[in-house]
């Protein structure tokens, strides 16, 4: 017999530890490992994790085979491997039906259990006895079966096994918006059972996707049947929601040991280098110890101080658990494989002398590693005073099997018996190298040779549909469609993929089905969907937005193509939009917004685009796997035949023109604007709605009685802009009250300056009769006038405004369903009909006010509402809805569409034009979300009510018009230039606005520095001091502007609420606006936790104004700052936020008095009797909010007369613990 080489030698030595300390607990019958000697339970997780050590020896024996006995031995590890990973998949097969019921609810009831009997594979514990839903566990699984796989093993066995692991891919896809219990079978950190989002299970989903598609499961003996196949979209999405999360692990758990396994060894989820090392970073810094690393911070499992008898924590005490929480050795052992794959010699050696320092050795010399090191009982009170001084003890099982398989595989890495790629045979460990740009190749079809022509005249050159045939182009949603046969399987029960949502990844690839070839148009071009899908700008710009996207989403070979079909649709009387032609002459050029794309026809992108064969829709399971499943043939050749056709659309018009009176035509005037609830001119925004008329909250509505009998003096000069201007009442239903008595008379002038403004407001009806209905309803009611009357009234109207208002008024008396007695081919007409005509003209003639309010009568709904709300979630930022403070909705959880509707529909009453508005703006924050994630830095809820008012009130200020006016003009605007809008307050950008034809407006960017307040609508100059306010320098306001949109889009500065934290952790309470929070909070969340912070939040949000809430944050920020610097060792009891800014504000005053600066106008004026009487009422002369001065609102943080500055003052006043006396260092700057 020949000696053995060394290498030999030293393998033989790792053979015979794995087989004592793994292989020899490995059960004969089902393959699995029991937990330990006395605990028969499998875990997924652990089992995996358990294996990776004996498919690594079997690839180092596989390289040195010199000998019979090696190749048997290599063969031996391998069949343990496949009897493992069998095992698993035949026990998670036996609940097949779980998998199919977890499509439909993803209720954690119905998700695959987390354990299993290592005896028998069955079931140990009930559905609802233990966290089984653990998304991780399942994807770990996914991903070493396809490892394995590629590395020539061979453990999927038949077809049906097949199905039912496509099903698992199903199950994991949405991961990203699926709470589960997590890595450590918790949940949230206090053990109650609640599941959260973690970025551990996302990451490992994103790799398990990323690592499944494509891939053939029965290795190079397949063929296309037993190819597994993944929607590149929902990997995508868990990268995106991973890299929002990163580095935080959940709501909870501000980080987390057990992210190690995500940025490294084994699923290498996260593309982004450096988001790689912060991570990392993160975790080094904060819960690395001598004797491995933390979970997380204040993890109570096994610590002398928790209480054995029960699972869960009470909130208070998790505090106990600071800096005593066990150490893992077992995180060492991901590091020194994290840093193996990265080739960093010296770290491995580092992290390998640490781990064998608190290895446990056996009697017969082997290195064991034990599960964790806890403080001793005795030791507990010195490790509180000096963190990590105390030696610890072993607690927990020794060996702990999937630290000491990790460990193994660590030690066959650093003698040279393996290399990092055999590990990864899919070279998942690349993923955050460089890639070369992606070059976005784009088709434009007609729909006909007329409008191939009219493209012709400008240059472009395009097919029609029948020319680039025998490539056929369908619609996305024919795709959605398809894809729903994908892993149907009778046998089992099993019902193929649900979601019905294709992105763009998706639809840029062509599709080969025998000998067809598909491409597909993408989702958004869908026009069945959405009124928003009928503005070509805002279709063109969300075009730009995909390809942007695209470039740096693709990551699949070849690429991107992108299908748009032009059809007769899209024309705007008859002629191709500019807007249109301007966008393909910049493709043509080759770059659009900084992408690299090519213009083309489809023949031509033939070879360098992505083909994926859709194989598996072919008859398999009745033996006929060439032919096409029988569903499948009729549906798409019924499908051929209509997906192009024009749909036909009412007629109204019928019949003579009589004339009529023109009493009769008014008298449906107003019946749309009734509905509005938008409110722009009271002085505190969100502060209308039926509210008591209290303390400060007098200013909401209507002046009190009391103040309209003493119409005196009280329009300053300010009073002309719309921001300053004295609050008016906005009709809630109710009619306007009789203008003059609400609006005090100017001394000065004869006319109010109210009144000068209705007349520049009755200038612009006449130059802009699109925009506005009639202001006041006419005194005469829709009850004289009949129903049929009203429907011919109806037919012999030109004008669509009307059409809708005599629509709404049927709608309010009968309903949608009423039969209106006309006849359209044999067919009775119901109002619904009507409404459907009216929507479908509005959208073509681009009437957008109109267009959002029929959409709301009818009930339509945004295609995607659900997914751009659960697009806004998962990356932690919370939504609400309808009008702050009174009917706010908040949404935490992801919600089906349906009651999504009816949510919204119930925040905003009848107002169906903002209910529809608001579905649209969600819908624009998600687009937002997905490509400008920094917009949204230190913003946790989007208060969607509050940001509509914003705008309305931006545009009232830049229109230089009053609220109602406003309002209207912020409805009429085109979806393009909402979303336009909507970018400029969320960015802060400085606009104007321009107008464009008929009435519709148009936003556009300042660039200058200074913007004269002048709007650039042509409507006349209003004179007098209206035009002299116009022309004042636009610096006036700009801090007032500012603070208001932060306060309305709750920004708060960097690390905001963990140095509230601080401030907490010193005091006994922080009181704001009745809501005080409690000390105690810091006894259960940690700094940095997000629960911490959506509490914070809470209370600021019970703040109604926005500038008001930005000035009590600020006065938070000096608190912070007098924490910082140590200033004090305790800030004594409650303190109330409020009376920090009062005092400021008192403050200020008094210097404004001395330097007779502008507040002397109005809050610093020397008091007198009316004076008192105002103050009483609430009503500031220069309409601050919440008694504070507009001056202040309107005054910078630093300098001397800054806000910062009388808030420290205020601080040193109103708190009892600042020494009033001395000298003392001002550390404020």
């Amino acid at each position: 017999m020949r000696s053995r080489s060394n290498s030999g030698v030293r393998l033989d030595y790792y053979q015979r530890i794995v087989h004592r300390l793994i292989l020899a607990h490995q059960e004969p019958v089902t393959g699995l490992f029991p937990a330990s000697n006395v605990n028969s339970h499998a875990w997924i997780r652990d089992n995996v994790y358990c294996i990776l050590a004996v498919w690594g020896l079997s690839m180092a024996y596989k390289k040195i085979a010199d000998q019979d006995e090696d190749r048997a031995k290599c063969y031996e590890l391998e069949q343990s491997c496949v009897k493992l990973m069998r095992g698993l998949l035949m026990a998670m097969m036996n609940q097949k039906d779980k998998v199919e019921k977890f499509k439909m609810t993803q209720s954690p009831y119905d998700s695959l259990h987390a354990k299993y009997s290592s005896k028998n594979g069955l079931p140990v514990v009930g559905d609802n006895e233990w966290g089984h839903l653990q998304i991780d566990a399942v994807s770990l699984y996914l991903l070493i079966l396809a490892q394995m796989t590629a590395s020539g093993l061979q453990i999927v066995f038949s077809l049906d096994e097949v199905s039912f692991i496509q099903n698992l891919v199903f199950y994991i896809e949405s991961a990203y918006s699926i709470p589960d219990y997590g890595i450590w079978e918790r949940g949230d950190k206090t053990n109650h059972g609640e599941p959260e989002l973690n970025a551990s299970s996302i990451g490992m989903a994103k790799a398990a996707l990323e690592a499944m598609n494509e891939l053939d499961l029965f290795g190079a003996r397949g063929g296309p049947a037993s190819v597994i196949h993944v929607l590149a979209d929902e990997a995508h999405k868990c990268q995106a929601v991973l890299q929002s999360m990163l580095p935080r692990e959940s709501n909870s758990k501000e980080l987390d040991s057990g992210l190690l396994c995500v940025i490294g060894f084994p699923a290498f989820a996260v593309d982004d280098a450096q988001l790689i090392h912060n991570t990392k970073d993160a975790i080094l810094s904060r819960l690395q110890g001598k004797y491995g690393c933390k979970r997380f911070l204040r993890d109570g499992y096994r610590t002398p101080k928790e209480d054995p008898s029960r699972l869960y924590y009470e909130r208070w005490e998790l505090r106990m658990f600071e800096n005593i929480e066990c150490e893992w050795p077992l995180f060492y052992c991901y590091l020194i494989l994290f840093h193996a794959f990265q080739s960093d010699k010296r770290a491995v050696q580092e992290y390998a002398d640490r781990l064998e320092k608190i290895m446990v050795r056996s009697e017969d010399g082997i290195l064991l590693v034990p599960e964790s090191y806890a403080v001793p009982q005795d030791l507990v009170g010195f490790e509180y005073q000096k963190p990590g001084s105390q030696v610890r003890e072993v607690v927990g099982r020794c060996p702990f099997l999937w630290g000491q398989s990790l460990f193994i595989l660590g030690r066959l890495l650093q003698e040279g018996f393996l290399a990092v790629g055999e590990l990864d045979p899919l070279n998942r460990r690349l993923g955050a190298q460089k890639k070369p740009d992606v070059v976005v190749q784009v088709v434009i079809i007609a729909e006909d040779n007329e409008i191939r022509d009219k493209l012709a005249e400008h240059d472009l050159h395009v097919q029609t549909i029948a020319e680039v045939a025998p490539i056929e182009v369908q619609p996305a949603r024919v795709l959605s469609h398809l894809y729903t046969y994908l892993g149907r399987n009778r046998k089992l029960g099993l019902s193929g993929r649900k979601s019905r949502d294709v992105g763009i990844l998706s639809t840029s690839k062509l599709y080969s089905l025998k000998d067809r070839i598909f491409a597909f148009t993408p989702q958004f071009a869908d026009l069945s969907r959405f009124y928003i899908a009928s503005d070509n700008e805002l279709m063109i710009d969300i075009l730009k937005g995909e390809i942007n996207f695209l470039k740096s989403a693709w990551d699949l070979l070849g690429r991107p193509l992108v299908t748009l079909v032009l059809k007769r649709i899209h024309l705007d009387q008859e002629k191709i939009p500019l807007a249109m032609i301007q966008t393909m002459r910049k493709l043509k050029s080759g770059y659009i917004n900084g992408t690299r794309v090519m213009l083309g026809s489809l023949k031509d992108f033939l070879n360098t685009s992505a083909i994926t064969d859709l194989s598996f829709l072919g008859s398999t399971e009745d033996g006929y796997p060439d032919r096409l499943h029988p569903d499948v043939q009729t549906y798409l050749e019924e499908h051929l035949l209509r997906s192009f056709s024009n749909r036909s659309t009412m007629n109204l018009r019928g019949g003579q023109l009589r004339p009529r009176t023109l009493r009769r035509r008014m008298s449906c005037k107003g019946a749309i604007k009734k509905t509005r609830s938008i409110n722009v001119d009271s002085d505190n925004l969100g502060m209308e709605g039926p509210s008591p008329l209290t303390e400060r909250r007098l200013s909401s509505i209507v002046p009190p009685p009391w103040l309209q009998a003493n119409k005196q003096s009280h329009v300053s000069v300010f009073a002309t802009t719309p921001e300053e201007g004295p609050s008016s009442p906005l009709q809630l239903g109710n009619e306007l009250s009789v203008r003059e008595n609400i609006y005090p008379v100017d001394p000065h002038n004869n006319r109010s300056a109210i009144d000068r403004r209705s007349e520049f407001v009755r200038q612009q009806e006449i130059t802009v009769p699109k925009i506005l209905i009639q202001r006041h309803r006419a005194e005469t009611n829709f009850a004289d006038t009949e129903v049929e009357e009203l429907i011919a009234m109806l037919r012999e109207t030109e004008n669509l405004e009307e059409q809708g208002d005599i629509l709404q008024y049927l709608v309010d008396t009968q309903g949608l369903d009423f039969n209106t007695g006309m006849l359209e081919e044999g067919r009775v007409v119901t109002v619904r009909d009507l409404l459907k005509g009216l929507y479908e003209k509005a959208c073509q003639q681009k009437l957008w006010g109109l267009v959002r309010h029929t959409a709301g009568m009818l009930g339509k709904r945004v295609e995607d509402l659900a997914k751009a709300v659960t697009d806004l979630l998962v990356r932690q930022k919370q939504v609400t809805v309808g009008m702050p403070p009174n009917n706010e909705h908040t949404i935490t959880a992801p919600l089906p569409e349906v009651e999504l509707r009816q949510l919204i529909h119930d925040a905003y009453g009848d107002d169906e034009s903002t209910a529809m508005l608001t579905q649209e703006l969600m819908v624009y924050l998600a687009m937002f979300i997905r490509t400008e994630p920094q917009l949204f830095h230190e913003m946790l809820r989007l208060r969607v009510g509050l940001i509509i008012q914003v705008m309305a009130k931006e545009l009232s200020r830049t229109l230089n018009c009053d609220g109602e006016a406003a309002s209207e003009h912020l409805l009429n605007l085109s979806p393009f230039e909402m979303k336009n809008l909507l970018y400029h307050i969320l960015s802060g950008k400085e606009f104007a606005v321009s107008s464009v034809a008929r009435g519709n407006l148009s936003i556009v960017s300042c660039k200058s520095s200074r913007v004269s307040k002048k709007s650039q609508i042509g409507l006349g100059d209003p004179e007098g001091e209206d035009a002299l306010i116009a022309t004042i320098d636009d610096r006036q306001g700009q801090w007032l502007r500012r603070r208001r949109l932060d306060g309305a889009l709750n920004r708060v500065p960097r690390d905001f609420y963990s140095r509230v934290w601080t401030v907490l952790e010193k005091c006994q309470g922080l009181a704001i606006e009745g809501r005080v929070l409690q000390q105690s909070l810091t006894q259960e969340m940690t700094p940095g936790e997000l629960k911490f912070a959506l509490e914070v939040e809470t209370a600021l949000n019970q703040i109604p104004q926005p500038e008001y809430r930005q000035l009590v944050v600020e006065a938070l920020m000096v608190l912070t700052l007098v924490t910082e610097h140590n200033m004090v060792p305790t800030l004594g009891g409650i303190i109330y936020v409020e009376h920090l800014v009062h005092k400021a504000n008192q403050l200020f005053l008094e210097d404004q008095r001395k330097v007779q600066g502008d507040a002397t106008l109005c809050c610093a004026k020397i008091k007198d009797g009316k004076e008192q009487q105002q103050a009483a009422s609430g009503m500031l002369l220069c309409g601050g909010a919440a008694y504070i001065c507009q001056h202040l609102y309107d005054s910078a943080p630093s300098g001397s007369y800054g806000t910062m500055t009388y808030m420290s003052r205020a601080v040193a006043l109103v708190l009892d613990c600042v020494p009033k006396h001395g000298e003392m260092e001002c550390a404020i700057s």
